[in-house]
């Protein structure tokens, strides 16, 4: 599988962080909004990595930068296997759960992931 340019990176984390910020207000326990504003606050520090870069290496490959990024990464799949259980408009969820699935391309082009 090809591996994603920064540019499409950028995106990735933009739409995500848009849903993200939506779940967040209709996530109903503390403990969600947590784990949530835990998922902004990585994908924000690794969008400001990225933005630190020239114009022109937009079209390398992707790969993570920030260590608060990796680290929250490794809980996406966690986070994504309960969103059902997190969020309860049917509208927000078919949005994160797409844009969930396009992070975990984005963390892990070698694997296929399952589109929900």
């Amino acid at each position: 599988m090809k591996s994603s340019t920064i540019a499409e990176a950028i995106q990735i984390f933009s739409d995500m962080v848009n849903v993200l910020d939506k779940a967040y207000w209709e996530a109903n326990s503390l403990n969600t909004k947590d784990t949530i504003y835990d998922c902004i606050s990585a994908i924000n520090h690794e969008q400001s990595e990225l933005n630190k870069l020239s114009i022109q290496d937009h079209d390398l490959p992707y790969e993570p930068i920030s260590s608060e990024f990796k680290i929250a990464s490794q809980r996406f799949p966690q986070f994504r296997n309960k969103l059902d259980n997190q969020i309860t408009r049917s509208s927000t969820l078919a949005k994160l759960d797409q844009a969930t699935s396009s992070i975990m391309k984005l963390i892990t082009p070698d694997t296929d992931i399952e589109e929900v």
